[in-house]
């Protein structure tokens, strides 16, 4: 067998948990209009939701008793729990939620899409994946 080059499961599985082990999160929502992605390096208020109800700028808390697993050589890692608004009302279609790290300086994790929706008086759940290397939120295959 010849020799391959490749970065190590244990590397990918350190580098995320630095990024996610421990650490304070939050979800923002953002406007379908809006053009936030994986180029925005932390949370910004542009493009983001405007709400009634249980929705507050800088979105929620996300329960994040996780930590980065590894299985071979793919690192993941998913919140442990749904993030929920209650009473919701939208100020217009929305379609995007960012992650990021108030721990760290409000570092932009990921940006995640879903189909485009609006809600009165409604209650947004957005249950999370399973926490493994097939369908982790996260993953560094």
């Amino acid at each position: 067998m010849a020799n391959t080059q490749a970065i190590s499961g244990a590397m990918k599985q350190a580098a995320l948990g630095a990024v996610v082990d421990g650490k304070t999160l939050k979800a923002a929502l953002y406007l379908a209009s809006a053009t936030t992605n994986g180029t925005n390096t932390v949370y910004t208020s542009t493009g983001e939701l405007s709400a009634t109800g249980n929705y507050t700028a800088g979105g929620a808390s996300v329960t994040n008793a996780n930590s980065a697993g590894l299985t071979s050589t793919t690192a993941y890692w998913t919140p442990s729990a749904a993030i929920s608004w209650s009473n919701l009302t939208s100020s217009g279609a929305f379609d995007a939620v960012m992650i990021y790290s108030t721990t760290d300086t409000n570092r932009n994790l990921g940006v995640f899409t879903f189909g485009s929706q609006s809600i009165t008086a409604g209650t947004l759940t957005l249950n999370m994946p399973t926490n493994d290397a097939s369908t982790g939120l996260i993953r560094f295959a």
